[in-house]
């Protein structure tokens, strides 16, 4: 891979990664409801969805997807019910602020494995993710040259780049904890994201190609 394919690369996807979206709503979410350090396995769940679509990508699904109209609506719509799945729950979600405050001995913290399952389902539906990784994510692939290092260094430079940013949510979300311990605002928070969620959801089962 030349270094100017590599660049433009990492170029694309600090920006694709950094624009706010599904994963960044979820990493500053669990960096506000339960701390840094627990929100960094919902964050290394994204990580590892991401490596899941690039795989599949490298493998062969992009091609699939982008020759099969009913397989690409197919995994559009299922990420679609997902995401809106998702702002329903946080809708409806109504647990009281001082539960959720890492500081104050939470009595109901979730397990570092379900936050991680939390992630990586985001992840895995992300419709920024599931449309790069199926239309654009094979052009940077050099045929001429050995795939095994080329995919390495993609898959490494994404991981470090994605992990980095979405950290970056978790922390700026736990800034915010202090914010949000009034429970009104709680709800309004829980709302908000629940908003983005669905609307997410609505512009993925929208989008054409």
């Amino acid at each position: 891979m030349s270094l100017h394919l590599w660049l433009a690369y990492a170029s694309i996807i600090a920006v694709l990664i950094a624009v706010p979206g599904p994963s960044a709503l979820i990493s500053m979410t669990h960096g506000l409801r339960y701390g840094r350090r627990r929100a960094l396995a919902t964050v290394v769940g994204g990580v590892m969805a991401a490596m899941t679509l690039m795989t599949a990508s490298a493998l062969g699904l992009g091609a699939i997807l982008a020759a099969s109209t009913t397989a690409f609506i197919v995994l559009k719509v299922v990420g679609a019910a997902y995401l809106i799945w998702l702002g329903i729950s946080a809708w409806r979600n109504s647990a009281p602020a001082e539960s959720l405050v890492v500081n104050n001995q939470p009595q109901a913290m979730p397990g570092l494995l379900k936050l991680f399952r939390k992630g990586y389902m985001v992840g895995i539906s992300n419709p920024k993710d599931l449309l790069f990784f199926a239309a654009l994510f094979p052009n940077f692939v050099d045929a001429s040259q050995p795939h095994a290092i080329q995919f390495a260094t993609l898959a490494v430079t994404w991981a470090i780049t994605d992990c980095g940013l979405m950290f970056a949510y978790a922390c700026a979300g736990r800034r915010l904890s202090g914010v949000f311990a009034n429970p009104s605002r709680l709800r309004l928070l829980n709302r908000a994201v629940g908003s983005l969620f669905v609307f997410a959801g609505g512009a993925l089962a929208m989008s054409a190609r």
